[in-house]
């Protein structure tokens, strides 16, 4: 990296900007060596910090509003951090995620956030860099994580390096992809006053050139800012598979691999411990995802196909395809490394997928929340917040619902945009809250269930054969314990069931002892490949519901 160079780029940025330099967002020459590779911490049984990790999505827009202005801020959701973790392990009445992702903070024209005009600094409808780092060191006294979205294949149209690469002699114009006036190349060419410029996402958003190195120096020294300055503990890589383009070949390019493995050696080296996931969205092809977690590249990836399967699964109450999945899956990505969830902002909502039907949301919950992998929430998922797709993305982006007060207790000012109607007939917080058969109760549990056993975060998933289209069933099981996680789908109890699974962990007889369940499990007795045959922990099923038990040998 050429550091003397670096800066004076940043001060070129700045100018074009029209502003003076941020003198505190230009370190000392110093403070911007990379630091030797040191040996990154690790989690439970020697796998990555992530991976004893539930995640919890936020949109700040719409998280909490603390000063009336009707937008979400910085200062709101440093308030309502006690909602998702208090810190305090003996309480029950926060949700106990340990991580936090935050959806785009930079300055930018639009609501969403996903078009930065400034790589360096705060939305200042969000707040100040020093409320930020507040931010990061509340979330750390209280045991979570920080990340947040690195939007790297794109900037805004009104950002000064694309300003400036309007001009066809600027320094600035191959830091985009731009084409000489006459015929579009193709698709996705945007055209300009002096050519065509590519843009895969829209004209508001030009692709940057990775071809030119300036361009990765330039973004290396973002990352490098937010994970070693600012202390941020990962990095969401924004459509990811966009970042190349090779003649006709707009995604999933081999050099596109290759900046990606580079990139792993650069922010490995500014912080060891520092999680990148990809977003790589394809429902189809699971193993276009799950090459960028080999290799040598990026951490974790979205797994957007069991996403869906999961909700399938949990809205039609049949098992089959998810069993499938769930084994394809184990074997196509790294163990355990790949990051599940159920929806995202830009996706209907989960509980909007699954007929607007509690039992449902809460059989999905379960699916999410014993599976293998790293667990993202996305907010107010776990309340039952609606929201479908339509012409935009705002309604699946819509206020937090806090309560049955006005604004669903978002803000005492008019909100950027209006909260779901149902926030005043039980889908708030303080109405669940207090209820034990509540959805946020479901999320509760689940999650403190994860937190305090090793082997549902990482637990090798054994799945068995149930005998029947509506039950799902596997064990998780690591060297200190093994579980055993039953989950009727259907709407009606299920008494013709057997569990078998040829070979496994299991050896003698256990005795089960419920986690999550309506009661002890009868006793186990492994088959002598240590798996499970013709096993029945309970004579009958309940429906729609999740059940977990302890194995405990029997001396």
């Amino acid at each position: 990296m050429r550091l003397p160079s670096q800066i004076a780029l940043l001060l070129l940025i700045v100018t074009l900007a029209g502003c003076t330099p941020r003198t505190s967002d230009l370190p000392a020459e110093s403070e911007r060596a990379v630091q030797p590779a040191a040996t990154p911490p690790t989690g439970s049984a020697g796998y990555p910090w992530w991976n004893d990790t539930v995640f919890y999505q936020i949109f700040v827009r719409s998280f909490h509003d603390s000063d009336g202005d009707g937008v979400g801020d910085l200062a709101g959701l440093i308030e309502r951090l006690d909602y998702l973790n208090d810190g305090d392990p003996t309480t029950t009445s926060d949700l106990g995620v340990t991580g936090i992702w935050l959806m785009p903070i930079h300055p930018s024209p639009s609501y969403h956030g996903y078009d930065v005009t400034d790589y360096y600094a705060i939305n200042p409808q969000y707040g100040t860099l020093e409320q930020f780092r507040q931010l990061i060191s509340e979330a750390h006294r209280r045991g979570m994580r920080v990340m947040i979205d690195f939007v790297l294949n794109h900037t805004s149209d009104r950002h000064p390096w694309f300003q400036a690469s309007r001009d066809p002699a600027s320094p600035y114009r191959d830091w985009y992809v731009w084409a000489p006036r006459g015929e579009a190349p193709g698709p996705r060419w945007r055209v300009a006053n002096s050519g065509f410029y590519y843009g895969y996402f829209t004209d508001q958003m030009p692709d940057l050139n990775y071809h030119n190195p300036e361009v990765t120096e330039a973004m290396y020294e973002v990352a490098r800012f937010w994970l070693q300055e600012v202390g941020v503990d990962g990095l969401r890589l924004d459509a990811a598979k966009y970042l190349l383009e090779e003649g006709s070949v707009y995604q999933n390019a081999e050099s596109t691999y290759a900046w990606y493995r580079d990139f792993r050696s650069f922010y490995k080296a500014v912080k060891p411990e520092a999680l990148t996931v990809a977003e790589v969205w394809d429902q189809v092809n699971p193993a276009s995802v799950a090459a960028y977690t080999q290799g040598d590249q990026l951490d974790l990836a979205f797994n957007f196909r069991l996403a869906e399967v999961m909700l399938t699964a949990a809205r039609t109450g049949r098992a089959e395809a998810l069993q499938r999945t769930m084994l394809s899956d184990s074997t196509m990505f790294r163990p355990l490394q790949f990051a599940t969830f159920l929806a995202n902002h830009d996706q209907s909502r989960a509980i909007s997928r699954l007929q607007n039907r509690i039992a449902n949301a809460q059989v999905a919950a379960a699916l999410l929340l014993t599976a293998p992998g790293v667990p993202f929430i996305y907010y107010g998922e776990e309340i039952g917040m609606t929201g479908v797709q339509q012409t935009g993305d705002r309604q699946m982006r819509t206020p937090m619902q806090w309560s049955a007060e006005q604004n669903a207790g978002f803000t005492t000012g008019r909100p950027w945009f209006p909260p779901n109607a149902d926030y005043a007939t039980g889908r708030n917080v303080a109405d669940q809250r207090g209820d034990p058969t509540s959805l946020l109760s479901s999320y509760r549990e689940l999650i403190r269930l994860r937190n305090e056993h090793v082997a549902l975060r990482v637990g090798q998933p054994i799945l068995l054969e149930t005998g029947h289209p509506a039950v799902y069933a596997l064990l998780r099981a690591d060297a200190t314990e093994t579980l055993l996680i039953v989950i009727n789908l259907g709407s009606e109890p299920v008494g013709e069931y057997a569990l078998d699974v040829a070979t496994g962990p299991l050896a003698g007889s256990y005795q089960l002892v419920a986690l999550l369940a309506p009661g002890e499990g009868a006793t186990l007795q492994a088959t002598a490949q240590g798996g499970v045959a013709a096993y029945r922990p309970l004579a009958e099923l309940p429906p729609q519901q999740a059940m977990i038990w302890q194995l405990q040998p029997q001396k």
